[in-house]
């Protein structure tokens, strides 16, 4: 009976002393600290003052794929006011955004706007977004999504982090940065990018290197929306630039020089 009681506490103390070995050969990643309030980028806002009057659907089975035509803008900057609507996506497709990392080391990126297209209709994005998907794999959003009739549609609450890029990094003025959250994904700008999409015409509807552009509610809207952010211009960025994979590449056919021309004209805009 002693031998056997004897056996039991020698059994104990190597499980304790394997359990010690392990914990000092691979330490457990301390869990990153969430953040429940941001500053410096666009508010949600509950649907608002209707700047512009959709025209007739492009596609009867999308009905938020409009084909305006360019001249339906009432206003420009600096007065310009988008039509603006919230379509949240379902939690599974967003998370905290955290200010501490997967190893407990502080984050203190200042935010990024990277910009996207939909590929797809607006709608089908947002469908997309508002479906529960389990597997991390399959988890996607962006924080906006502008319309191909300018309207802005708010999907994930900008103190949440967006799905919106997975292995990328953003090369600024300070060097390469990105951030890990999790060790069993690559590193990404998730954590302090603000993502925003615009929804694809109709002839990009594919893999094509080029398509017919975006329409002048959408450059209007876009620069709209960044301008009620501190963004400065130098943090603007795009998928195509941020993507480590090398196989994105939108927005695809995006003036660039529009864009800027317009958001340059709010005031007090940061460089």
């Amino acid at each position: 009976m002693l031998r056997r009681s004897g056996k039991f506490w020698w059994a104990g103390l190597s499980a304790i002393l394997m359990s010690l070995v392990l914990l000092l050969l691979f330490p457990r990643s301390p869990h990153p600290q969430a953040i429940e309030s941001v500053s410096g980028l666009p508010e949600l806002a509950e649907s608002a003052v209707v700047a512009m009057v959709p025209t007739t659907l492009g596609n009867a089975d999308s009905p938020l794929d409009f084909a305006p035509a360019d001249n339906v803008v009432a206003q420009t900057a600096p007065n310009y006011q988008p039509r603006q609507v919230i379509q949240l996506a379902d939690p599974s497709n967003y998370g905290d955004r955290y200010s501490t990392d997967a190893y407990g080391r502080p984050i203190r990126n200042q935010f990024i706007a990277v910009m996207h297209e939909t590929v797809g209709s607006a709608q089908s994005a947002i469908n997309l977004f508002q479906t529960y998907h389990p597997n991390d794999n399959d988890q996607v959003s962006y924080h906006t999504l502008v319309g191909r009739d300018g309207t802005i549609y708010y999907i994930v609450p900008p103190e949440k982090r967006a799905y919106g890029a997975g292995n990328s990094v953003f090369n600024g003025p300070n060097g390469p940065e990105m951030v890990t959250t999790n060790p069993a994904f690559p590193a990404s700008v998730n954590n302090f990018a603000y993502h925003v999409s615009l929804e694809t015409p109709g002839d990009g509807r594919g893999n094509g290197p080029t398509h017919s552009g975006y329409t002048t509610a959408q450059y209007e809207s876009l620069a709209w929306l960044l301008a009620q952010s501190s963004i400065p211009d130098s943090r603007i960025t795009t998928h195509k630039a941020v993507d480590q994979s090398g196989s994105r590449q939108d927005p695809r056919s995006f003036d660039y020089n529009r864009f800027f021309t317009l958001l340059r004209r709010y005031p007090n805009r940061p460089a």
